[in-house]
């Protein structure tokens, strides 16, 4: 007899597709986490069947000439921030998945959103996690204005959209998608099936309807999205929020955006009285949170994020090392970016450091890959090493080649001009980016190498 399933393997902590049950994932290397899924097989018809099957098909093609380009109708969110994550706002009829650790803010942040718009657009928040009392609690100490939100706690997601349906709504939050379940489909809610049909449900009724979606995500140990990474890609937008440490700021990231970028940064406050959760419209503040005197191993930087230049503080320290292997740490700055940069303070500056012990730290808890940080980083371990301070209306930024020669980075104007309204007085930066008319109130040293830095770091 012929099978009328189709057996699947997938890993439940990191989602990879196995074509046969094994103890341990062969990507995550997580032991017994390897279940099956059963999916039903298509049936193959026959006759006169077919032949309509295959004429809808072709009555569904069209020529990419005849296809309407009409501009997404954004709307805003109320906040700045998170529409600049989005791309400018919510696009009707996507979906958005928003995952972050527990605390980070994820339900607080849909329901403001929800309260402040449901009075322009009808918006339902469906929980599968709390009771009513609980999110009118919550509402209530956020102050929030709830006259026009509908509010349901349901897990069926078949009934989810018969409410949609019925109320007419065109902005939904899910909290969250591993507490829903399908009916017609076996295991358990946050199971592999489970998540599957229950994503692809939502995401075809939203693509039909113009619904707007935000649907809550757990995240593993690791920091990914719970369940088969199949969910990640059926929705249109993912965005992580996640706590900066010792903070009450929050930061919020697209890991994928089909009608924005995914190098946006948004910075958000978690107010301390309440937990509501404001913009920060100026993250450069947030990270200047500097000493009055000036101390050694002090530099600020200027990095680039998405549309926009932020400014931040990296404090560098050397100190003797009484072990074999000179110990090197790295927080919010790449490790081994950092052990390039010391070979070639090595090899370039003749800075002997193979006994020094190395730290090094983006202060306030932001996490960057730009490599625009290798000159205020080098300045940085530079003057921690012959401790001396630098000013502190000095700022630098510039990519260090494997040859000791400064690369031009991306937006440098902008990073200069971001510099001269926080009151900086003098930059350091590539020749290269070194602007036409520069900015008022802000000095410009270009400079080519990095020996042509360090002499100038003599200078000061």
């Amino acid at each position: 007899m012929a099978k009328n399933v189709n057996s699947r393997f997938f890993c439940s902590e990191c989602g990879t597709d196995h074509a046969k049950w094994v103890g341990q994932c062969m990507d995550c290397g997580e032991w017994n986490t390897v279940t099956e899924f059963k999916e039903p097989m298509a049936a193959a018809s026959k006759g006169a069947s077919r032949s309509r099957g295959y004429a809808g098909a072709r009555e569904s093609v069209r020529k990419l000439s005849d296809v309407r380009l009409e501009e997404a109708p954004r709307f805003s969110t109320k906040n700045t921030e998170f529409d600049r994550v989005l791309g400018g706002g919510v696009v009707p009829g996507s979906v958005i998945l928003l995952a972050g650790t527990p605390g980070a803010g994820k339900s607080t942040l849909t329901l403001q959103t929800l309260c402040e718009l449901s009075h322009e657009i009808p918006s339902i928040y469906l929980s599968a996690e709390e009771s009513l009392t609980q999110i009118a609690l919550r509402s209530a100490r956020l102050g929030l204005p709830t006259e026009h939100l509908d509010i349901a706690t349901e897990t069926d997601v078949l009934a989810i959209l018969t409410m949609i349906d019925q109320l007419k709504s065109k902005l939904v939050v899910i909290d969250s998608l591993q507490a829903m379940h399908h009916p017609d489909t076996q295991g358990a809610p946050g199971g592999v099936s489970q998540l599957r049909d229950c994503m692809h449900i939502l995401t075809q009724y939203a693509k039909q309807n113009d619904v707007a979606m935000i649907v809550i995500c757990h995240t593993t140990k690791d920091g990914n999205v719970a369940g088969p990474r199949v969910v990640e890609h059926i929705g249109d937008v993912m965005l992580m929020i996640e706590a900066i440490e010792g903070s009450r700021f929050r930061e919020l990231r697209a890991q994928k955006n089909r009608f924005g970028s995914i190098n946006e940064l948004g910075i958000l406050a978690m107010m301390p009285d309440n937990g509501y959760i404001r913009a920060v419209s100026n993250p450069s503040a947030v990270f200047l949170n500097r000493a009055r005197e000036p101390q050694p191993g002090s530099m600020v930087a200027a990095l680039w994020e998405g549309s926009r230049a932020v400014l931040v503080e990296i404090q560098s320290l050397v100190v003797d090392s009484h072990q074999g292997n000179p110990r090197r740490l790295a927080v919010g700055i790449d490790p081994n970016r950092l052990n390039m940069l010391v070979a070639i303070l090595t090899r370039h500056a003749d800075l002997a450091m193979y006994d020094q012990e190395l730290y090094v730290n983006l202060v306030g808890g932001l996490k960057s890959s730009d490599p625009s940080t290798d000159l205020p980083l080098i300045l940085s371990i530079i003057s921690s090493f012959r401790n001396r301070a630098m000013p502190q209306n000095w700022i630098a930024f510039g990519e260090i080649g494997l040859s000791g020669e400064i690369r031009a980075v991306p937006s440098g104007l902008e990073r200069i001009r971001q510099a001269a309204q926080q009151g900086f007085s003098y930059c350091i930066c590539p020749k290269a980016n070194m602007p036409k008319t520069p900015p008022l109130g802000i000095e410009i040293h270009p400079v080519e190498t990095m020996l042509e830095a360090m002499e100038l770091l003599d200078g000061i």
